[in-house]
């Protein structure tokens, strides 16, 4: 999926109502929280997404929300009518779902959401992992009924492998990455983020502080993407925005230099969910249109971030520690008592 030049690509414009409608509408919803830490005398802003829909990340917004709009879809397309939120468990839903199967390739997050939407619904998903996903995803994901596959030694080995599955399969390719001719079903994927920035929105909006820099880490670049797009549109109040990633996949901030898409060509980082070296189409058209930084932090960085956050009760691994971890780097070069930072503690702590 590498790119040496941009090509010409759709705007994500998402429909941010629908995504919120569909959160609101599922029994366990609940916003995540919003957890103020005190670090040097600087009150930090946590959105805590490791309670996120009981799947411990904030994947769990995108993956079964195009889980149900792919389904919805294929309703429509084959019964000429597109099913209600309260129609996706009939029973006329759920035997057309029973003939659908979702793949995808993940570091273990994305896989799990997209794993849980298609047995909420009545529909197959074929995961496809790297060797350097922990085992445990493996078996979680079985837990929810999806086939897992160890498919190659990295992240885009597996993709690669996915996406020749879907050919050969007619299976639903659900990737949170895209690329040139493939893009609706990432922007499904985005579209379901767009809840973690509303829910910030009216958060800061009730207590009239909002912060003064959000810190949001990047893979392929579809989180960050959509916070972005949502904060730009839609907060009272301006901040300043730094996407972060590892120094060994500065995809998305070679590809702003470059102003083309441009591949990362680091080692391995043990900021798994994270260590992605092409970007998202999608994401890269989005963010070089909007006015953002790029940071890039090391294993050693995210490390100390983890043991950081650790010390304030809250657990993590160096994907979910990242924004924090460029907050701490500013912080020995600056301190700020009028900052107020924003950041994303994207997944739980991995067994």
């Amino acid at each position: 999926m590498s790119a040496t030049t941009t090509p010409a690509s759709p705007l994500f414009i998402p429909n941010a109502d629908r995504a919120m409608e569909f959160a609101q509408y599922c029994p366990i919803y609940t916003p995540t929280e919003v957890i103020p830490i005190l670090d040097d005398g600087v009150t930090v802003l946590v959105k805590n997404e490791a309670t996120r829909f009981g799947l411990g990340s904030f994947k769990a917004l995108g993956g079964i929300y195009a889980v149900a709009q792919l389904l919805s879809d294929t309703v429509e397309a084959q019964t000429g009518t597109r099913p209600a939120l309260s129609d996706l468990h009939s029973d006329s839903v759920k035997a057309i779902a029973a003939t659908q199967t979702y793949i995808c390739a993940s570091a273990g997050n994305h896989g799990m959401a997209v794993a849980t939407g298609a047995r909420l619904f009545g529909a197959h998903a074929r995961i496809h992992i790297s060797s350097e996903v922990p085992s445990s995803f493996a078996t979680r994901l079985r837990e929810r009924g999806a086939q897992a596959c160890v498919s190659g030694a990295t992240y885009e080995e597996s993709l690669e492998i996915a996406n020749q599955d879907a050919l050969d399969t007619g299976a639903h390719l659900l990737a949170d990455g895209s690329w040139l001719g493939y893009t609706y079903p990432p922007s499904q994927v985005m579209e379901g983020y767009t809840v973690m920035a509303r829910e910030l929105r009216d958060t800061f909006k009730d207590s009239g502080q909002w912060p003064t820099d959000v810190y949001l880490q990047a893979g392929v670049g579809g989180m960050a993407a959509a916070i972005t797009y949502m904060i730009r549109l839609e907060w009272d109040v301006q901040p300043r925005i730094v996407i972060v990633e590892p120094s060994a996949a500065e995809c998305l901030a070679l590809s702003a230099d470059a102003g083309q898409l441009v591949d990362a060509t680091g080692p391995i980082s043990n900021m798994g969910r994270l260590d992605c070296k092409a970007a998202s189409l999608l994401a890269f058209d989005t963010l070089i249109r909007t006015n953002v930084e790029y940071q890039s932090i090391s294993d050693e960085e995210a490390d100390a971030a983890v043991a950081e956050l650790e010390t304030q009760g809250l657990s993590t691994t160096p994907s979910g520690a990242a924004g924090f971890a460029v907050w701490q780097r500013e912080r020995t070069l600056k301190i700020d008592t009028a900052q107020l930072p924003l950041v994303i503690m994207s997944e739980q702590a991995i067994d």
